[in-house]
């Protein structure tokens, strides 16, 4: 499975660097194109994530950022000439970091929602999620619906600043929120039994069952909603945006996005890297 995915990102990459190639030498596309002349001028791309959303991104015990954003990020970064270097930020930073210049581009499971697209442009989907529950109780975990946990006296944690936690005071109004800075809070929140049940998409749900077997989590059957993840980009770059979604457009045609599922959802030998 590694070496099929180093093969899809060469080819994938020389695909396009005959284009990027012809592109920098452009001086008439490149002014138009602050974002990505200074990423080509510096030959980095500055990648703003949190570094705690598995197996989306994460950092291991040595301190590694690993998963799906940081493999595609590194490929992207690759078809421009550059390398990409990996900026954590706290979730609910993320776009105040992008339009702080700080970063050149957000790669951190985000969900193109329209509050955020009138702040950002958006590249995507490269992926489609849903807000689900991770929980000890076996009576929550068969909900099917958010108006099934919509109770006064559940506890509910979600990450600050996400849409997550959004969905709770939206959807689930009767319940308490208890905001977590990052998922690790959250999910201990739920382990040491001070919320009944931890709002987040789906996949993170599922990672954190097979992170912590001990523990006793569940999770639904079926995600509540349908959210479509993307990169979030400078709002004064088009041309930068344009070549980005290209990028994501070329995704399912190369085989990419596939392999790397197959790595990160169904391999999880990578779980052992894991902080414990």
């Amino acid at each position: 499975m590694q070496r099929l995915i180093v093969a899809i990102l060469i080819g994938f990459s020389l695909f396009l660097s005959a284009g990027c190639s012809t592109f920098q030498k452009d001086k008439v596309k490149t002014s138009k194109t602050p974002v990505l002349e200074r990423v080509q001028k510096s030959g980095v791309l500055r990648v703003g994530l949190s570094g705690n959303q598995p197996p989306f991104n994460m950092t291991t015990r040595a301190g590694k950022i690993i998963g799906i954003e940081p493999d595609l990020a590194n490929a992207l970064a690759e078809t421009i000439g550059a390398r990409a270097e990996f900026v954590v930020r706290p979730f609910g930073e993320l776009l105040a970091a992008l339009e702080a210049g700080e970063v050149d581009i957000v790669m951190s499971q985000m969900t193109m929602t329209p509050e955020r697209n009138t702040r950002v442009a958006f590249a995507g989907p490269y992926f489609i999620s849903g807000k689900a529950i991770l929980t000890k109780s076996s009576s929550l975990a068969t909900a099917d619906e958010a108006d099934d946990i919509n109770r006064a006296g559940i506890t509910l944690t979600a990450l600050s600043g996400s849409t997550s936690e959004e969905f709770v005071r939206e959807a689930v109004p009767s319940a308490r929120l208890k905001g977590a800075m990052d998922y690790d809070q959250a999910v201990q929140l739920v382990i040491n039994d001070e919320a009944d049940a931890m709002v987040a998409d789906f996949p993170i749900c599922v990672i954190s069952v097979l992170r912590f077997p001990d523990a006793d989590l569940l999770t639904i059957a079926s995600p509540f909603t349908f959210e479509p993840i993307g990169a979030a980009i400078p709002a004064n770059d088009p041309l930068f945006v344009n070549l980005v979604q290209n990028y994501m457009n070329m995704l399912e045609g190369t085989g990419l996005m596939a392999a790397l599922e197959a790595r990160w959802f169904e391999d999880g030998s990578w779980l052992a890297e894991l902080p414990e």
